[in-house]
């Protein structure tokens, strides 16, 4: 299955969540379409874990490949299964050069790392799935810090998460360690996608 590229605000209406993180799209609190005003339907046990499983992989923005292959990484990790798998979402570049603030989605920060524009510990990586270590360090090459669009960016972010330092000055955040389960999107329910895997 590839990458979705329809629109994002009927998704995000259909999911019942903001995925863009903003809320607009939710203005209109029930799914689209000519029949979306009344009541939502009953769904049944499979229902509701596809949709926690959708909803998190449309945040993440990730293909159903991708997205069961890191999920399959975290049954192997010690710990619960399902809050190791959102650390692990929660741990690559591209979701955390958004964290940064360095782009406005995670949209924009996958074309970011993709153009090679980012660099961990001082080196180039333009692959946007890759997984940061925590002591990290996450920069932009110097030629990208004066992009009108990364200035923007920054300026505009009204939120850093506690597992993330921030410099500044050097343009460059570190990823200090692991998430808490806390700290995380409380409207997904991982239990239900570890049920869904497990079928």
């Amino acid at each position: 299955m590839s990458r979705y590229t329809g629109p994002k605000f009927k998704l995000s209406r259909r999911l019942g969540i903001s995925l863009s993180g903003t809320g607009k799209e939710l203005k209109r609190p029930f799914p689209p379409g000519q029949h979306g005003p009344g009541q939502r339907k009953k769904m049944s046990g499979y229902g509701v874990q596809l949709q926690e499983k959708q909803k998190l992989r449309h945040m993440y923005g990730l293909n159903e490949k991708q997205f069961r292959n890191l999920f399959n990484k975290a049954t192997k990790l010690q710990g619960i299964a399902g809050e190791n798998f959102m650390f692990l979402l929660e741990s690559r570049l591209d979701n955390l050069v958004y964290r940064l603030g360095f782009a406005n989605s995670r949209a924009g920060a996958r074309q970011l790392v993709s153009h090679g524009h980012v660099t961990v510990n001082g080196k180039k990586v333009d692959i946007a799935s890759y997984t940061v270590s925590t002591g990290d360090v996450i920069g932009l090459r110097e030629k990208s810090r004066n992009q009108s669009s990364v200035k923007e960016a920054v300026a505009n972010r009204n939120y850093l998460p506690a597992y993330l330092e921030f410099n500044e000055g050097a343009l460059e955040g570190k990823y200090v360690r692991w998430p808490e389960r806390s700290e995380l999107a409380q409207e997904i329910d991982e239990k239900q996608i570890v049920e869904f895997y497990s079928r």
